[in-house]
């Protein structure tokens, strides 16, 4: 199987971090979505990544489709079977992926917009609904343990994004979601090599 991913995505760490965790081979394959490469409009017409393609010919994305993916093929590994813990673990994802998608049209509209047309009022607007989500889960964090969840990986990926892309800018006030990523590593030791780069 073969992940087509961008070392700076969070969804792209997500997968790859669920992924290996869960046990299932795969061959992660650096994508350039602005060259619109052949191999990724063809399997995503939308252009984006992660994709991940099966040894069968099957496409399939966005990320949170390629975890139910990885959970299914590797006997149900990354979500609990109990209805209202899934819910929780489900929730907790929708959040952390929803934070990405505030702070990645952040930075989309500072790289490709001229600077006399970068919307600001939009850009504040984005920023105060990641402050909503990190105090939200810093009041909420969730309990880490030797067995992860989708919700795990997704939580990481978002601080590892930020601690990438805005780092110094959110940690003031939450200090459990700070040093988080410091206890989830000792459940996930390649935490450092598959986190946004």
């Amino acid at each position: 199987m073969r992940i087509l991913v961008s070392p700076a995505s969070p969804y792209s760490a997500k997968v790859r971090m669920a992924a290996t965790y869960a046990g299932l081979s795969f061959e992660s394959v650096l994508t350039d979505t602005n060259a619109e490469p052949a191999e990724l409009v063809a399997n995503n017409p939308l252009g984006k990544i992660p994709l991940l393609l099966t040894d069968d010919g099957n496409a399939v994305f966005d990320s949170r489709a390629i975890m139910q993916f990885i959970d299914r093929e590797t006997g149900r590994k990354l979500y609990p079977r109990n209805p209202a813990k899934r819910t929780e673990v489900d929730v907790l994802e929708a959040l952390c992926d929803g934070t990405c998608d505030c702070l990645l049209a952040m930075v989309y509209e500072r790289r490709f917009r001229p600077e006399e047309k970068v919307h600001q009022e939009w850009i504040d607007k984005q920023w105060k609904k990641v402050e909503r989500a990190l105090d939200h889960l810093e009041a909420n964090l969730p309990r880490t343990t030797k067995s992860l969840n989708g919700g795990h990986f997704a939580l990481a990926a978002l601080l590892g994004y930020l601690s990438l892309r805005f780092e110094g800018k959110w940690e003031r006030g939450r200090p459990k979601l700070k040093n988080w990523p410091k206890k989830f590593e000792t459940f996930f030791a390649d935490y450092a090599r598959l986190k946004p780069q």
